[in-house]
């Protein structure tokens, strides 16, 4: 009984991270598509969505940064491969670092170390299996993978290794009007247009209030110190979803993975000797 119930809870959130909409494989995510296919499929790169599992809020599903970074590495990929561009995504990592939110609880954490181990095994298989490009999805902002591809490199001199933050890409003003980083009217907007059901109403969530750090150089970002999430939110929100919607979601949700898609094409046809270029343009 118990064996079943296990089953079908897994097999129901993974219908849950999936397009209700989609009627077929999808033969740019691996967990979907078989061996027939992938053999005979010359794939020119990889995607790996990475995540985390950690309290968004009073509102949001601890999974919100894995379903957000799953959903835009699909529908990205899918932009890019009906451009011609031979992409893979990889199953979701869904533990990010939350060294910060020690004690918030059943936030999970990955330790920066533990992280770079998991990559180096990861590209060790598509490095011997000769996908030479690897975009890591960050769906996190605890996570930052710059040092790890660093030393990644030296180590794997064929790989082209690199990280796209999905939430830095400009133009979020364009769609909402509070910015807050953590749950807020962004991310509670795409939740909404993606997975509704796994939200509580807006009324039962906290404002999102936070304090900021009372040394003006970590306000203004030319030094930094890792922060005390308890002692920065009480609801442990950045920012206020009052505002949010299904529509601005839906809205930004297809912005952010247009540009995605793009740049997963440009990067996935792209030979070794052309990611350089004069910036006089010849």
């Amino acid at each position: 009984m118990f064996k079943s119930n296990y089953v079908q809870l897994i097999t129901n959130f993974f219908i849950l991270l999936c397009d209700k909409n989609k009627n077929a494989m999808q033969p740019y995510i691996l967990a979907e598509t078989n061996w027939k296919s992938v053999k005979e499929t010359d794939y020119q790169l990889a995607v790996l969505p990475w995540g985390a599992t950690e309290a968004h809020n009073y509102h949001l599903p601890y999974a919100t940064d894995n379903i957000l970074a799953y959903r835009i590495a699909e529908e990205s990929a899918r932009v890019a491969w009906e451009c011609g561009g031979k992409v893979i995504v990889l199953p979701t990592i869904p533990y990010g670092v939350n060294t910060g939110q020690k004690d918030v609880k059943l936030d999970m954490n990955l330790n920066p170390s533990t992280q770079m181990m998991i990559l180096k095994d990861l590209i060790t298989v598509l490095d011997r299996q000769g996908i030479h490009k690897l975009v890591i999805m960050n769906g996190h902002g605890g996570n930052d993978f710059k040092q790890m591809i660093r030393e990644l490199n030296l180590l794997f001199p064929k790989m082209f290794i690199c990280q796209c933050h999905w939430f830095k890409i400009p133009g979020r003003e364009k769609f909402f009007q509070d910015l807050g980083e953590h749950a807020g009217e962004d991310e509670t907007s795409m939740m909404q247009y993606l997975i509704s059901e796994l939200i509580l109403p807006l009324n039962l969530a906290g404002e999102g209030k936070a304090r900021v750090f009372s040394i003006s150089a970590f306000r203004e970002g030319w030094a930094w110190a890792e922060r005390n999430w308890t002692e920065v939110t009480k609801d442990t929100g950045i920012g206020n979803p009052a505002l949010a919607n299904e529509g601005k979601g839906e809205a930004f949700f297809q912005y952010v993975t247009e540009r995605i898609g793009a740049f997963l094409f440009e990067l996935a046809i792209a030979l070794p000797e052309e990611l350089y270029k004069d910036p006089d343009g010849f």
